[in-house]
């Protein structure tokens, strides 16, 4: 019976995952003060869930959405269906939900090159985007850039992780950017994800000084985090992809573009080809996993919230700087941890893999990342290639060597992964 006991309580096993037991110690007294936070984490999940059934009823989703379309695509009723979905989630007049997106990079380019001319300006606000993002601003030289096209590109950057609005207002009364793009997640930075009430405040500040510019959101691992998207506050267009939130680790790939009509059919056009756009992509079989994935990404994203909060806890009591703190308002999925050490970044990412599903036997090595400009370490074991919302984590080979960490399809799968990543950085390396 004690045997049975044991088992029960899972030490047994967590003793044949090689965790020791004061890990397991560690692990369950931080999740002991995490307790209110998850609370609020569960509450906020209800709330998305009821909006996702609400729209599920709303459009008649039946089996019928599952059936697949080849070729051209025509009259693909489960496509049109999502589509009409993720509108009334995101409130919003339009929204373009596709397989044909290979990443929500890919999304993002696609709605730059669709809203932008030769001639126009890109302004960010929120620093220099993601680092998948440099060639196809022009930040780093590529033929087939923004910039080969004579598209402008100006950066503002944040002053204490929020806007920096005198140098917004001072640029917007001399200049006339097309397109101000802000990015809600960190990427690589050490800054902070950008909550959505700076994002509010700052997009009323900018469209008193001037309506007509567009304002695009990539809120990337931000969906579902709290009960508001930046399309309900006065953003005009919004990007993200689905192999993060919105996917809930089942959509096989795809991202979506959503906001105004008018600048979601560009996009459309874009993507496809002008004269046919949103009328065409096949969606070869996989609308049910999109349809499937969007349902359940209320309670992934939860999963993931709960991962993060607990490793906050957690590598905070082991003396690591991390951001945010377990009990801060969060923006997005991603947790930081600082551990200025090289060794220490890649044993932590080591050991999230070894706790993966997938790939566990794999090591984790530095590697030239296309895309990246330092060497990145990554950690991905996942049943969807490079699945962020599935428990994964990575950082670039530079200073401060930060790992950010994210995701995991179920809470006690990320608590038993950063279980096995916290005995990596704590067995044998200084």
């Amino acid at each position: 019976m004690d045997r049975v006991y044991n088992i029960a309580r899972g030490d047994i096993m967590y003793k044949e995952l090689g965790i020791d037991d004061e890990v397991v110690d560690l692990i369950k007294k931080s999740e002991e003060e995490c307790i209110d936070v998850f609370t609020k984490i569960d509450e906020v999940c209800e709330y998305n869930s009821l909006k996702v059934l609400s729209a599920f009823h709303k459009n008649e989703v039946t089996e019928s959405c599952f059936n697949e379309t080849t070729g051209y695509g025509y009259n693909d009723l489960g496509r049109d269906t999502i589509e009409k979905i993720f509108k009334d989630v995101f409130h919003c007049e339009d929204a373009l939900v596709r397989g044909q997106f290979i990443s929500g990079s890919h999304a993002l380019n696609v709605c730059l090159f669709a809203l932008l001319r030769p001639g126009d300006t890109l302004l960010s606000i929120s620093g220099k985007p993601y680092d998948t993002l440099d060639e196809v601003i022009g930040i780093k030289e590529n033929p087939s850039s923004l910039k080969s096209f004579n598209v402008k590109y100006e950066q503002i950057d944040l002053i204490d992780n929020d806007f920096d609005y005198n140098k917004i207002e001072e640029y917007l009364k001399s200049n006339s950017p097309k397109v101000i793009e802000i990015q809600r997640s960190k990427g690589y930075s050490t800054r902070k994800s950008i909550t959505l009430e700076k994002v509010e405040k700052v997009i009323k500040f900018i469209k008193n000084l001037n309506n007509n510019v567009i304002i695009m959101v990539d809120n990337c691992y931000c969906e579902f985090v709290g009960t508001l998207e930046p399309t309900d506050i006065g953003a005009d267009i919004m990007v993200g992809s689905l192999i993060k939130n919105l996917g809930g680790g089942i959509a096989p790939n795809g991202a979506y573009i959503a906001g105004r009509h008018d600048l979601v059919e560009l996009c459309a056009e874009r993507l496809t080809l002008p004269g046919e756009g949103r009328e065409v992509g096949p969606t070869l079989g996989i609308n049910k996993q999109i349809l499937q994935g969007f349902y359940m990404a209320p309670s992934v994203v939860a999963s993931a919230l709960k991962t993060a909060v607990l490793a906050s806890k957690s590598l905070e009591k082991l003396g690591y700087d991390v951001e945010p703190k377990y009990d801060e308002e969060r923006a997005d999925i991603v947790q930081n941890i600082i551990f200025n050490n090289p060794d220490k970044l890649i044993e932590f990412t080591r050991g999230i893999q070894e706790g993966s599903a997938i790939d566990s036997n794999a090591r984790v090595e530095a590697w030239d990342m296309p895309g990246y400009s330092d060497k990145v370490v990554m950690a991905s074991g996942s049943f969807t290639q490079g699945s962020s919302i599935e428990l994964s984590c990575d950082g670039p080979i530079r200073k401060p060597y930060i790992a950010y960490m994210q995701g995991s399809l179920t809470y006690p799968y990320g608590k038993i992964g950063l279980s096995k990543a916290i005995q990596k950085i704590t067995k044998g390396v200084n």
